[in-house]
C-alpha cells in the first residue's frame, strides 16, 4: 500500500508529466501550423484562381496575405515570384485590398520619417535598399530562384520617379501594379527604419 506521505510527490509528478505532454503537443501543432515558403508554394499551386467565384478569390486572398504576413521579410522576398501568377489575375481593386493587407504595418510611418529626410539622405536611403534588395536576390539566385528572378530589384525609370516625386506621393497616386513594384522597396525601408538605419547619420 502506497505510504500517505508520498501521494503529494507522485501527484505532482503525475501533474508536470501531464504538462509536459501538452506542452510538447502545442508545440508539434505550432510547428505544423507555421506558415513557410514551401507551404505558400503548396496553396499557390494547388487553387486555380481564375476559376474561382468572386467570394472564393477574396478568401483565397485574405488567406495568401495571412500565410505571407507570418513569413520573415527573407522568405517574402524568395517568394515574390512565387505568387506573380495570382496578381496578375486579379482585378484592380483585388491588388489593392492584396497590397494593402500584405504590406508590413508600419510603412506609413516608414514613409513619413522618409520625407522628414534631406534629399541627399533620401537617395542614400534608396540605394541602401536597393543594394540589400539585389544582395538578398543573388543569395536567393545561388539557392535556385526561379526564372526571371535575375532582373533589377527596381528598375531605373521608377527610382528616378521616387526622387522626383517623393516616395509618399509617388506611392499614393501609383496604381496597384506600380504599388507591387515598389513593395520591395518599401519592405526593405521598413527594415531598415526599425533598425534605425534609415534615419541614422552617416
Amino acid at each position: 500500500m502506497l505510504n500517505p506521505r508520498w501521494r503529494p510527490v507522485l501527484q505532482a509528478v503525475f501533474a508536470l508529466l501531464v504538462i509536459w505532454i501538452v506542452a510538447m503537443a502545442g508545440w508539434e501543432i505550432a510547428r505544423h501550423a507555421r506558415a513557410t515558403p514551401e507551404k505558400v508554394r503548396a496553396y499557390l499551386a494547388s487553387v486555380d484562381f481564375g476559376a474561382l467565384s468572386a467570394a472564393g478569390r477574396a478568401a483565397a486572398i485574405q488567406k495568401l496575405a495571412a500565410m505571407l504576413n507570418a513569413l520573415s521579410l527573407e522568405e517574402r522576398q524568395r517568394l515574390r515570384l512565387d505568387r506573380a501568377g495570382w496578381f496578375k489575375q486579379m482585378t484592380e481593386d483585388e491588388k489593392e485590398k492584396f497590397i494593402t493587407a500584405t504590406l508590413p504595418t508600419g510603412v506609413r510611418q516608414m514613409l513619413n520619417a522618409f520625407e522628414q529626410l534631406p534629399p541627399d539622405k533620401q537617395q542614400r536611403a534608396v540605394d541602401d535598399a536597393i543594394k540589400q534588395l539585389k544582395a538578398a536576390q543573388e543569395k536567393t539566385a545561388g539557392g535556385g530562384a526561379p526564372p526571371g528572378a535575375d532582373g533589377p530589384p527596381i528598375s531605373p525609370e521608377l527610382q528616378e520617379k521616387v526622387m522626383k516625386l517623393g516616395l509618399q506621393s509617388f506611392y499614393s497616386q501609383s496604381s496597384a501594379q506600380t504599388k507591387a513594384e515598389l513593395a520591395p522597396l518599401l519592405e526593405q525601408m521598413q527594415q531598415m527604419m526599425e533598425s534605425g538605419r534609415l534615419t541614422r547619420r552617416p
